[in-house]
């Protein structure tokens, strides 16, 4: 794209203020892209005449919706809270990105497969949620898929973690002043993702036309308990870690054991791949406030 297109551009960004779309609106401005970004107190993504109102009053040539309902266990008991979101919602901005004949951008999970077997997930693989978030979320799919069949992103990511909000880093960070050992689940394999290079990927994604899915991840593979080994090994913490089962720890809403994801689309596509998870912890690590996560 040339610098006259780029400058053309104006990009609408939902959960503008979350930890994603916080790395996203960073991104877009690095690169002296105008940008518009709201979270749910500007605009009310379950509010259909908000939304088309709103959004074709920006008047934006492209859109990423970050915004969503990600309280996996809180899912469980408030699914339809949870659909109103992650899919109604979605819809509706999907249907305002129709009328005004943009792309747009929807991010989606590794939770909407079943977590079987080893075998890393491509993305034309058949879905199959086994919790209420995953269902939800692929339902944002299906009816962005509905809305613009031509022109849209599907970006599944997984095991996100950045400097904006709550995450497994900072909580380990957290505990790790008043504990000196964890149980950590080693069965539950994946990949972990730093916001910001998913969100130098958008970006890159969003002024093209290479539409599609992609499994997006940082990469390489490893169990939660790797990752929190490898946290505090960086940190030059002496934590002891102790690896339990998925079912031994327990959580209200089924994990996926396999989360490991064929990324291999995103360079076919002309894309750059994600570092590797290694990479970017270190890089996390170095760019935090260490105190400033312990205050919060």
């Amino acid at each position: 794209m040339s610098n006259s297109d780029k400058d053309q551009m104006k990009i609408f960004v939902t959960g503008a203020r979350g930890q994603l779309g916080h790395d996203i609106m960073l991104e877009l401005e690095k690169r002296d892209m105008a940008a518009i970004g709201v979270d749910k107190e500007e605009m009310d993504i379950t509010d259909r005449e908000a939304v088309l109102k709103y959004i074709k009053e920006a008047a934006p040539t492209a859109l990423i919706h970050c915004a969503a309902w990600t309280a996996v266990d809180a899912a469980e008991d408030q699914e339809e809270a949870c659909r109103l979101v992650n899919a109604v919602g979605t819809g509706y901005i999907a249907e305002a990105c129709k009328d005004l004949g943009i792309p747009m951008m929807y991010f989606s999970t590794d939770y909407v497969f079943n977590g079987q077997g080893q075998r890393p997930w491509q993305p034309d693989d058949e879905p199959e949620p086994l919790g209420a978030y995953g269902r939800t979320k692929y339902e944002g799919e299906l009816r962005l898929r509905e809305q613009i069949p031509d022109s849209f992103f599907i970006l599944r990511i997984q095991w996100i973690y950045g400097i904006n909000g709550k995450n497994f880093v900072k909580t380990m960070l957290r505990l790790s002043e008043d504990h000196d050992s964890f149980r950590v689940v080693d069965d539950q394999i994946g990949s972990p993702t730093y916001t910001p290079d998913v969100a130098r990927l958008a970006v890159d994604m969003i002024q093209t036309d290479r539409y599609g899915i992609y499994h997006v991840a940082n990469t390489g593979y490893c169990s939660w308990y790797d990752f929190a080994v490898k946290i505090f090994e960086l940190c030059e913490k002496n934590v002891k870690v102790q690896p339990v089962s998925t079912e031994e720890y327990g959580a209200k809403a089924v994990r996926p054991q396999n989360s490991r994801m064929d990324t291999s689309k995103i360079v076919k596509n002309g894309f750059c791949a994600l570092p590797s998870w290694e990479d970017a912890l270190s890089r996390f690590l170095e760019e935090i406030d260490y105190g400033k996560i312990l205050r919060n």
